[in-house]
């Protein structure tokens, strides 16, 4: 009977501290990206990413930072890409490409002192395309997905959260043929609000 008590206790204890240091919130952004390969111009476009975020503490300083974001990437492709994919594009997008992503960041964040975490860990990403529902893009993920590495520092300010962040692509997003490889470099400034 002592042990089941003291069990009884341990969980509900255990239950209110973590409740204690869960928190949700929404934020948005702008991206700062480019897509490394010979086929693209080596330079960062603008596009912004809007989502939201739970944060998980584990004690004092460690905690978990899972996402959920809809990101837009944009960049240009250079004379190189029409030579090698000339029969694949039109000549109408003028070299301008928006890449779509829904990516699901897990971040492991350290608080270093007073109101500064830094926060690193995997990010997925999934390319959306237009002509394909919600669940159909989803099954792409494992298949042609984009997977990076994340790292970065945030500030919590009472409810506001402030974040500045690096992300670069660890595999090939190209999939029309291995002429190539592409790969996302993103930087990402962030306001948000936890609730």
């Amino acid at each position: 009977m002592k042990t089941k008590l003291i069990c009884l206790v341990a969980v509900i204890f255990i239950s209110h501290s973590m409740m204690a240091q869960f928190h949700i919130g929404i934020k948005g952004g702008a991206n700062m990206n480019k897509v490394d390969g010979k086929s693209f111009k080596q330079e960062f476009s603008y596009g912004y990413h809007l989502g939201g975020f739970a944060e998980i503490g584990f004690g004092n300083r460690f905690g978990i930072q899972p996402e959920v974001l809809f990101n837009q990437y944009t960049t240009k492709v250079d004379s190189s890409f029409n030579a090698i994919y000339k029969n694949l594009f039109n000549s109408e997008k003028n070299g301008n490409i928006k890449l779509n992503y829904l990516s699901i960041p897990l971040l492991l964040t350290y608080k270093v002192i007073g109101p500064l975490s830094i926060q690193a860990g995997p990010q997925f990403g999934i390319l959306i395309e237009q002509d394909k529902t919600l669940l159909e893009n989803g099954g792409q993920a494992f298949k042609n997905g984009d997977f990076s590495l994340v790292a970065g520092a945030q500030l919590k300010i009472a409810a506001l959260r402030v974040s500045g962040r690096y992300a670069i692509g660890l595999n090939n997003i190209n999939d029309i043929d291995n002429k190539d490889q592409w790969k996302n470099q993103v930087l990402q400034l962030s306001v948000g609000i936890a609730f």
